[in-house]
């Protein structure tokens, strides 16, 4: 890491096992994601105890700094009972930034399927205009079937048989079997001018 790890209690004594915990799991973050800026952890007890003696919950904040990206945050609480609920906590917090991490990494490597961006180009095969939908022909997603709410920019009216359209396949089939989500006419900017 960039940062060297900040960590602090609030209305709790940092006891060394506590601390070397968390470093463990940070250097750990820190071997699998040696890109990172910093990390900053913050464990309090939030409450005053209760009646009889209870301990107080204890909470956890953890917010790690990435590259370019908002920084990445969990919080978390949990009652204590014993000394082993604070490595619970601890450990169920650094979990969960562990996933946040992995998700965003194999969106950074683009192993994560871009809806927005998917998409082809296709061409207009069919048109039932008072009928409000049409077919478009695809390399990849073959025939599709689309309806005039699917036309981007309301111009539907605008397309004619033989169009080169750029399409994005819908998750889902439609009534007509495969369906696309958008049509967008090529060479229209997203503002429609």
């Amino acid at each position: 890491m960039q940062k060297p790890l900040q960590l602090s209690f609030k209305n709790i004594e940092g006891s060394e096992a506590m601390k070397a915990m968390v470093r463990n799991r940070v250097d750990h973050l820190d071997r699998l994601h040696p890109n990172l800026i910093g990390c900053r952890v913050v464990i309090e007890a939030p409450h005053r105890p209760g009646r009889g003696g209870a301990r107080p919950p204890l909470g956890i904040s953890v917010e790690v700094e990435i590259p370019g990206k908002p920084k990445v945050v969990v919080k978390d609480m949990e009652e204590r009972r014993n000394p082993r609920d604070q490595a619970a906590v601890v450990n169920r917090s650094f979990d969960v930034i562990e996933r946040k991490l992995d998700e965003t990494s194999d969106i950074v490597q683009g192993e994560v399927k871009a809806h927005e961006a998917a998409g082809e180009t296709g061409t207009i095969t069919r048109l039932y205009p008072e009928q409000n939908y049409g077919f478009v022909e695809a390399k990849q997603a073959g025939s599709l079937y689309f309806t005039r709410n699917a036309v981007v920019d309301g111009r539907f009216d605008e397309l004619a048989v033989g169009m080169m359209v750029h399409l994005t396949e819908a998750t889902g089939e439609g009534p007509m079997g495969p369906q696309a989500s958008s049509i967008r006419l090529l060479g229209a900017d997203r503002s429609g001018e």
